[in-house]
């Protein structure tokens, strides 16, 4: 006759394993929230004019404010051409110069238009190719604050040896209300934040010879036909 064995093996304390779920939730929403006050903090409210000059100007599509004050920069002198990155294929030269009367001189001589980037690892990718065409060896980087740590983020990886300048364009919206009175506003940050994330991860995988996604930047330019003129999905 076989008598029951007792069970020695160690038991584990009664909730162990929801308190280790809700623990593992309350520390990620942690790092998150963290994190996002560390994004928020890169986000200038002001447009400061760039402290040196550079080789080329690139502007990323997608911003109302964004082309003028890349052309006020090339106008300026900041740099010898400007690229703006992102345009729809349909839109030409004169399209852009209507939208910009007091600068349809510099559209002619010194403004070059990619068509083919559709995100902003694409404007990275082709800056990069535009740069190296022209020997360029520093960048102004034209684009929205909240846009720009991405921005820096695809365009540090794409052109490590290149130096970028950073040129944040701030909306009017943003100046006139906080962006925390703003669910529109906030929306926009928080999904902001998590492509920010998402490239962050993503080069660093590169970094060790992973990559998760293609080039987007080769992809036809038919791709791009649904887009609104000169818009960019930044």
């Amino acid at each position: 006759m076989t008598s029951p064995t007792d069970d020695r093996s160690p038991k584990l304390p009664r909730g162990w394993l929801r308190a280790t779920v809700v623990s593992t939730i309350a520390f990620a929403f942690v790092a998150a929230a963290a994190g996002f006050v560390v994004f928020l903090s890169q986000l200038r409210g002001a447009e400061i004019a760039p402290d040196r000059k550079a080789d080329g100007i690139v502007v990323l599509t997608g911003g109302s404010s964004r082309v003028p004050d890349a052309m006020e920069l090339l106008a300026a002198g900041y740099g010898k051409r400007l690229l703006i990155s992102g345009v729809h294929p349909t839109s030409t030269a004169n399209d852009i110069s209507r939208t910009l009367p007091e600068n349809q001189s510099f559209m002619a001589c010194c403004v070059d238009l990619d068509r083919t980037a559709l995100t902003t690892r694409g404007n990275a990718a082709e800056a990069r190719r535009w740069a190296e065409e022209r020997g360029f060896k520093s960048l102004i980087v034209v684009t929205s604050n909240y846009h720009m740590p991405r921005a820096l983020v695809e365009f540090s990886h794409a052109m490590p040896a290149t130096v970028l300048v950073p040129f944040a364009v701030v909306g009017d919206k943003w100046r006139e209300e906080p962006w925390w009175t703003s669910g529109s506003t906030l929306r926009l940050l928080l999904l902001e934040y998590v492509k920010y994330i998402a490239a962050e991860l993503r080069v660093r995988l590169e970094d060790f010879g992973i990559d998760l996604s293609p080039e987007m930047s080769e992809q036809p330019a038919g791709l791009q036909s649904r887009r609104p003129a000169t818009a960019q999905a930044n």
